[in-house]
C-alpha cells in the first residue's frame, strides 16, 4: 500500500492555513527529571473543536468533488471526530449527519449539534455506531467519513507532525495518544520524511489497545473486548490504511494503565492547568508509567479537551486515589466527651484534610468503653500518608 508522503502532509497544511489554528507548544518541566531532558507538550486540546480532529476532517470532505459534497457526509465517533466533521461540513457547506454511541459524553453530542450536524445516537459501542453510519451511507448516497482509515485524514493529522519539527526542531522522541491510528500516523508520515532519527511512539490503554496484537499478528486483529476511561482511543480494530502506516512508519507501541491515564489528566489540569480527556493525556501518562524509557527532547501530544465534567471529577478522584492522595483509616478511641474532636485536631495538625467522618459504637470488635472512628482524608503524597497514620498511631489511638 502506498503510504502518505510528506508532500501531501504539506498540501494539507496550505489547505488548513486559516482553518485550524498553530497549537501551543508548553514545557513540562515537572516530567523532565523523569527522564533527563526537556519535555514539551504540543496542546492540540486548544485547537478549534477541542482535538486535531479538525485536520483532518476538513482535508477529506475539502477533496470531495462538487457532486458528492451535494450528497452530504456521515460519521461516526465518539465526540471529536464528530465535531471535527460538524465543523468542517459547516465550513464547507454541505449537510452533515453524525452517529455517537448511546453514552457519548453529553458535552461532545451538544458540541457537534451546535457545529450543525444531524445526530443520530446508536450502539453501545463505536463499531455498531460505525456500522450504522455506513449502512446509512449506502442508504442516503451520503460520503462516508472515516475516522482515521483514509490518505486524507491521514495527511490533514500529519500537519501535527510539522508543526512539532518546527517549534522542537531538536526534538527525539515524539508520543501520540493512538486509537485507530490516524494520528500517529499521519505524524510518523511527516516526522520520519524530514527527521528519520526521530522516534514516533504510540500510546494505547492497556485495556483497549489493537496495535500490540495486530502488529504481533502481521495484520488487524479485532479485540474481544475493551475497558478503558479513554473512549477517544477504544477502537477495537485497526483500519487497512492506518495500520500500514503504523507497521511501516511507528517505531514503537507502548500502553497505560487507567491509573496512569487518571494522574496524567491531574498533572495536567494541576500543574499546567490545562483540561485534558484521558485519551488525550495518553502520552503523558506514558511519561509517567516508564520513566527513562525515552530519549529527550520529548514532545508528547495532547490530542484533545472534550471531557463531560461530571467523568472529569471523577478522573481526578481516581488520579488522587492512584497518586496516593487519599487516606482511609479506622481509629479505636476512649467513648467519652471530646474523643472525637482530639481526633480532628490531631489531623489538622498533621496537615491532612478531611473528607469524610463516620463515628459507631455498633462493632462487635470494639471493646467495651470503645468508639471507632472512620476517616476519609486528602493527603499531599504516599509519604504523608505514613506519616499522619504513624503520629496517630502514637498519640494513642488504636489504627486499624
Amino acid at each position: 500500500m502506498e503510504l502518505v508522503d510528506v508532500e501531501k502532509v504539506r498540501a494539507a497544511r496550505e489547505l488548513l492555513e486559516g482553518v485550524t489554528r498553530v497549537t501551543p507548544m508548553e514545557h513540562a518541566r515537572d516530567l523532565r527529571k523523569l527522564h533527563g531532558g526537556p519535555v514539551h507538550l504540543k496542546c492540540e486540546n486548544l485547537q478549534r473543536t477541542g482535538s486535531f480532529k479538525i485536520r483532518g476532517a476538513y482535508t477529506r470532505i475539502h477533496g470531495l468533488s462538487a457532486e458528492e459534497r451535494a450528497r452530504g457526509v456521515v460519521a461516526a465517533s465518539a465526540g471529536n471526530h464528530a465535531q471535527g466533521v460538524a465543523l468542517a461540513s459547516a465550513l464547507l457547506g454541505t449537510k452533515a449527519t453524525v452517529f455517537m454511541p448511546q453514552r457519548a459524553p453529553l458535552p461532545k453530542l451538544a458540541a457537534t449539534r451546535g457545529y450543525g450536524a444531524d445526530v443520530h445516537l446508536h450502539g453501545e459501542v463505536l463499531e455498531e455506531t460505525l456500522a450504522e453510519a455506513i449502512a446509512f451511507g449506502e442508504r442516503t448516497g451520503a460520503v462516508f467519513i472515516h475516522p482515521f482509515d483514509h490518505a486524507d485524514i491521514i495527511a490533514g493529522q500529519g500537519t501535527v507532525g510539522l508543526e512539532i519539527l518546527d517549534q522542537v526542531p531538536g526534538v527525539r522522541t515524539v508520543l501520540v495518544s493512538t486509537g485507530g491510528g490516524g494520528l500517529v500516523g499521519g505524524v510518523a508520515s511527516a516526522v520520519k520524511a524530514l527527521r528519520p532519527d526521530v522516534r514516533i511512539v504510540g500510546v494505547q490503554a492497556e485495556e483497549a489497545a489493537a496495535y500490540p496484537p495486530s502488529l504481533a499478528a502481521g495484520a488487524p486483529v479485532r479485540l474481544r473486548e475493551m475497558h478503558t476511561m479513554a473512549d477517544g482511543i477504544a477502537v477495537g480494530e485497526p483500519g487497512p490504511v492506518s495500520y500500514a502506516h503504523v507497521a511501516g512508519l511507528v517505531d514503537e507501541i507502548v500502553t497505560v494503565t487507567e491509573e496512569s491515564l487518571s494522574r496524567a489528566v491531574l498533572l495536567c489540569l494541576e500543574r499546567r492547568k490545562l483540561v485534558v480527556e484521558p485519551a488525550g493525556a495518553a502520552g503523558v501518562a506514558a511519561l509517567m508509567q516508564h520513566p527513562g524509557a525515552f530519549e529527550p527532547p520529548i514532545v508528547a501530544i495532547l490530542s484533545g479537551g472534550n471531557v463531560d465534567p461530571v467523568l472529569l471529577l471523577q478522573i481526578v478522584r481516581h488520579g488522587m486515589t492512584a497518586g496516593g492522595r487519599y487516606l482511609k483509616l479506622r481509629l479505636r478511641v476512649p467513648d467519652r466527651p471530646g474523643s472525637l474532636a482530639s481526633v480532628l485536631s490531631k489531623v489538622s495538625e498533621l496537615g491532612a484534610n478531611v473528607l469524610d467522618v463516620e463515628h459507631s459504637r455498633v462493632s462487635g470488635s470494639l471493646a467495651l468503653g470503645e468508639v471507632e472512628i472512620s476517616l476519609a482524608l486528602e493527603t499531599r503524597g504516599p509519604s504523608h500518608c505514613t506519616e499522619v497514620a504513624e503520629a496517630l498511631q502514637k498519640a494513642g489511638w488504636t489504627v486499624v
